[in-house]
């Protein structure tokens, strides 16, 4: 009796991995890595195509929007090599103190009126701990919450303490911003001053005291495609609720400001390998997409992602908000804000994030990054 040899197409075996995934099923890093590998077009555009289902399975297609606030810009002690924030280098990037409530309540106004569920709060510092600028920060918090027009998160840095997570909790954060930004071998290329460990370190703080994650990283330092499988299989391992994925904007005066940026195909097929490893959380598109894919926005989405950083980043530009609801609209897509008078999702928008229900297509989760600074 003869044996039947089968010959296995690249297409069959994404699909064979995709249907394992919308049945509750899982990839290794042998097959994600094999995925981030993929080179020829045709394949990437069958990747993007079940990435895109994987994401209307989980996520239907209500898209998250999310926007943050320089809450305290530049001198930051930090040498992360693609920060124009960073005291290290000499960049054009502005300089001040942690502002006041007025400027948050003009970003919580702008929000809503662009239903944008949740902003955050960005400081340049390496991070907190126990004293006045702690207490700022709580009071801060505490006054967008009370405002209720958006949901308040924050992207401060290092954590040192228990004590420091949980006096943010007890202020009404519900998620915290802190990228991993890349794999644990490739974190030491572009940052020295502080360490990956110390980054897990400050994420199970938040988790102790019950803050939902948001952490992702930056896509186009240097790093292989293996260290971004990594990066999504750590993220995995953490259990980060939000990850967003941001691509690498080179900045005048730092170490990168002659980075080559990475092709826009390369990119798509990063945020579809990134659906497939996280297949029910939150895939937010961040900082870097204007200037690396330019024409090609709208496609993220169909390649798997869920959510979306709208408004200007920290130091750089966006496309306007206004742009980018069109082209929500122009793909069949909607905001996942709810307003206060929908009873029929009465109080969602105030949840902690929607992560109880992940295989739901309602995604709630508050998505921050500290961004492309």
């Amino acid at each position: 009796m003869s044996s039947v040899q089968v010959d296995v197409t690249n297409r069959d075996r994404i699909q064979g991995l995709c249907d394992r995934i919308l049945q509750g099923g899982s990839v290794d890093r042998e097959e994600a890595l094999w995925l981030f590998e993929l080179e020829d077009q045709a394949d990437i555009t069958d990747l993007m195509a079940s990435a895109n289902r994987i994401r209307q399975h989980f996520k239907g297609n209500r898209i998250h929007l999310c926007s943050i606030v320089n809450a305290k810009a530049g001198g930051c002690s930090e040498n992360c090599k693609f920060c124009s924030q960073s005291a290290a280098y000499t960049t054009a990037s502005p300089r001040y103190g942690f502002v006041d409530a007025e400027p948050l309540r003009h970003a919580s106004d702008e929000a809503k009126q662009n239903q944008v569920t949740a902003v955050g709060l960005v400081a340049a510092w390496k991070g907190l701990r126990e004293g006045p600028v702690l207490d700022e920060v709580c009071d801060r918090i505490r006054e967008m919450a009370a405002d209720g027009k958006v949901r308040p998160d924050a992207s401060l840095g290092l954590i040192e303490s228990q004590e420091v997570a949980n006096r943010l909790k007890e202020a009404g954060l519900a998620c915290y911003g802190h990228n991993l930004e890349s794999s644990r071998r490739f974190f030491p290329e572009h940052c020295t001053t502080h360490s990956f460990e110390d980054r897990l370190r400050t994420i199970g703080f938040l988790k102790q005291a019950g803050i939902k994650i948001c952490s992702g990283g930056i896509i186009g330092m240097g790093e292989s495609r293996a260290d971004r499988c990594d990066l999504a299989m750590e993220l995995r391992a953490i259990d980060a609720s939000v990850v967003p994925v941001n691509f690498l904007n080179p900045i005048e005066g730092t170490p990168y400001e002659n980075m080559e940026p990475l092709p826009p195909m390369e990119i798509l097929k990063t945020i579809a390998c990134f659906r497939f490893i996280l297949p029910g959380k939150e895939i937010m598109v961040a900082g870097g997409r204007t200037v690396n894919l330019r024409d090609l926005q709208g496609m993220i989405f169909m390649a798997g992602a869920s959510a979306l950083m709208v408004g200007n980043y920290l130091t750089t530009l966006n496309q306007s908000v206004e742009k980018d609801l069109q082209m929500l609209r122009d793909l069949g897509l909607s905001p996942d804000w709810v307003p206060e008078d929908d009873s029929d999702h009465q109080g969602c928008a105030q949840k902690s994030c929607g992560c109880e229900a992940e295989n739901q297509a309602k995604p709630m989760e508050a998505a921050l990054t500290a961004g492309q600074a």
